[in-house]
């Protein structure tokens, strides 16, 4: 039983390569979910009307203050008992999505505050309404510096993504979990899930530190 056995290797090998497109979509459609409730939880945070104000800065308190597998689990499983019934895969990208929103609204937060007031006054002069303000000059100047953030936030989705195992979502974790119980072998399939992590998450890390130096350097902010 020890050692390593290269037949078991190959053999598994397929079963692991389709478990990570499971895995890529998983964080793919969580990081998407993430990005666009981010955004609305950091300008429902800067609304003029307190009360959202208010119970959003709560809402994103809370989510950051509790596990993301705790929130897995409630999504799925306390749910149906309030009527919302989700499958494994909508309940993990749901939960994912979520978890990260609240993340990256700070992420958001920090680049909208960081805009010189100039420009608020700049657009209130030409009587811009707030949404085309946020639209056309706010949010464009906010994102670049928002960029390493956000990167960060996606290899972090990657990397959370075994934790969708627990609910039965089929990805990397959960298929070698399933090989190891199936041939009482684990050396193998966990080995190869962690090299899979490695050769995804480094390089997408690189390529995301590439692109914020390139829009950086387009927008004149570094030479």
């Amino acid at each position: 039983m020890l050692g390593w056995k290269w037949d078991f290797t190959w053999e598994i090998l397929p079963r692991l390569i389709v478990a990570t497109g499971n895995t890529l979509m998983a964080a793919g459609g969580g990081y998407a979910v993430a990005l666009v409730l981010g955004l609305v939880f950091a300008l429902a945070q800067r609304t003029p009307f307190r009360p959202l104000t208010v119970i959003t800065r709560e809402v994103v308190e809370f989510i950051r203050s509790t596990p993301l597998l705790l929130q897995i689990f409630f999504i799925y499983y306390v749910g149906p008992q309030i009527g919302l019934r989700l499958s494994p895969w909508t309940a993990g990208l749901l939960a994912i999505g979520l978890h990260y929103a609240a993340y990256l609204s700070e992420v958001y937060r920090g680049g909208i505050e960081g805009v010189p007031k100039g420009q608020w006054e700049a657009a209130k002069a030409i009587n811009l309404s707030t949404m085309k303000t946020y639209r056309r000059i706010i949010i464009p100047q906010a994102l670049p510096p928002a960029l390493s953030g956000m990167g960060n936030y996606l290899v972090g989705i990657f990397k959370d993504t075994p934790m969708l195992s627990v609910i039965g979502v089929g990805e990397l974790m959960h298929t070698a979990n399933s090989i190891g119980a199936e041939n009482y072998r684990y050396l193998e399939p966990y080995t190869i899930v962690g090299l899979l992590f490695l050769a995804i998450s480094l390089p997408t890390a690189w390529v995301i530190r590439r692109f914020e130096i390139s829009v950086r350097r387009k927008l004149g902010l570094i030479k």
